[in-house]
């Protein structure tokens, strides 16, 4: 489907409501873009592909950077599951994810490079998801389609053809954006030059879908889920999202704190907190309603209060069941035939030595099967999050291997 190529300016955060912006002539050429301001694509109507159906979808990007000419040095940078699109400041001092991997002389040189970060589908950072307004003018809640990482792809498309962007010059992320960019090369072969999935896999493993459906159903067993339909005022705005702060935020918490587990490693939660109980606070209390904290305790707390703030439960439910449900083989023929099939796109693999959640022989399975060369690690004591504390380790090999023009 062609997009509506209906660009709106929103200011930051992206849950806030959008102000009048951009138009697609203003953005012709894409020179006219402000580095790190948040904007939304309507894209028009979309059939997922589980078969559910919406009469318009959002996607919010910020991008950095000039689109040449030739329309060939454009980036595209896929988020994690929380994340959003602020990869790097710009227009603003608020810090991104990678700040300091992407930026003028950056591993990531916006000098050199148009780098785009759409928000996913779904989500609740801008782009439509279950706390944006249906056409009745309620929250979509419970009526948001189940949504897959190919819906995320296929929609990321309508942007990259409102850009002007016909071939990626590469398409790079990590945990889940690097799931995203393994099926971007999987469904648009053709639109993607090089790619490089970090700490990821090509398919979810019984052990991930486990760790993922206790966190769904915290949520949902939540005595405020009340079926997914749980907002207290309608989202309005377009770009704007209901539900933030409210619902099953108890719910949410504990799936925070069961994913943060996984993140991180049993190294650096001994090394960091170790047993010591948290500071006035009495582990060994009398009866069990006065016990106080271990510090990693209230370290997990902590994670857990800061997501419920910034984040819908039902959109963690959606963007986690679209991972669980991730398989680039699936339909395809299995994952020994589709990636065999991606030999003309430069790949580089990468994994975090000390991740336990995509494990590093996911990462050598999948550069195997994609005749990709050696898997580059990023080796800290950190576990899975390591893709995010440590990317500067991989600039020697993305200038070696992936931006050598």
């Amino acid at each position: 489907m062609t997009p509506t190529d209906t660009f709106t300016a929103v200011s930051r955060p992206a849950s806030n409501a959008p102000r009048p912006g951009g138009t697609p002539a203003e953005l012709a050429g894409a020179e006219h873009l402000a580095d790190g301001m948040l904007r939304v694509l309507s894209t028009g109507p979309y059939t997922f592909d589980a078969g559910g159906q919406l009469d318009a979808v959002d996607i919010a990007f910020e991008t950095w950077g000039t689109l040449n000419a030739q329309a060939s040095n454009a980036v595209l940078l896929l988020h994690a599951l929380t994340g959003d699109p602020h990869v790097a400041r710009g227009s603003s001092e608020e810090a991104g994810w990678w700040d300091g991997f992407v930026g003028p002389g950056a591993p990531i040189d916006t000098d050199r490079y148009f780098v785009v970060a759409p928000g996913m589908v779904g989500g609740c950072n801008g782009s439509t998801g279950p706390g944006s307004a249906a056409p009745d003018g309620r929250a979509y809640g419970s009526r948001f389609p189940l949504t897959t990482l190919r819906d995320a792809v296929r929609l990321e498309a309508r942007l990259a053809d409102a850009l002007g962007v016909d071939v990626w010059h590469t398409v790079l992320g990590g945990s889940m954006g690097g799931a995203r960019a393994l099926e971007w090369a999987a469904t648009f072969p053709e639109r993607v030059q090089r790619c490089v999935p970090i700490a990821t896999t090509a398919a979810s493993t019984a052990e991930q879908i486990a760790f993922a459906q206790i966190q769904t159903q915290a949520i949902r067993l939540d005595p405020r889920f009340d079926g997914g339909d749980y907002y207290s005022a309608p989202a309005t705005a377009p770009g704007g999202v209901a539900g933030l702060g409210e619902g099953p935020v108890a719910g949410l918490g504990i799936a925070r704190r069961m994913a943060h587990i996984t993140y991180r490693s049993d190294v650096e939660f001994h090394a960091r907190f170790g047993r010591q109980a948290q500071a006035g606070e009495d582990p060994y209390a009398a009866l069990p309603g006065e016990r106080g904290r271990y510090q990693i305790e209230s370290y997990l707390d902590h994670q857990a209060g800061k997501l419920v703030g910034r984040f819908d439960a039902n959109a963690y439910l959606i963007i986690t069941e679209a991972l669980m449900s991730h398989d680039v083989g699936r339909g395809r023929g299995g994952l020994a035939r589709v990636l065999g099939s991606l030999g003309h796109i430069q790949f580089l693999v990468a994994a975090v030595d000390s991740d336990r959640l995509y494990w590093p022989a996911q990462s050598e399975e999948m550069a195997r099967l994609l005749g990709a060369g050696p898997v580059e690690y990023i080796t800290t004591p950190i576990g899975h999050d390591g893709f995010l504390t440590d990317a500067q380790q991989l600039a020697g090999a993305l200038r070696r291997r992936i931006f050598t023009d």
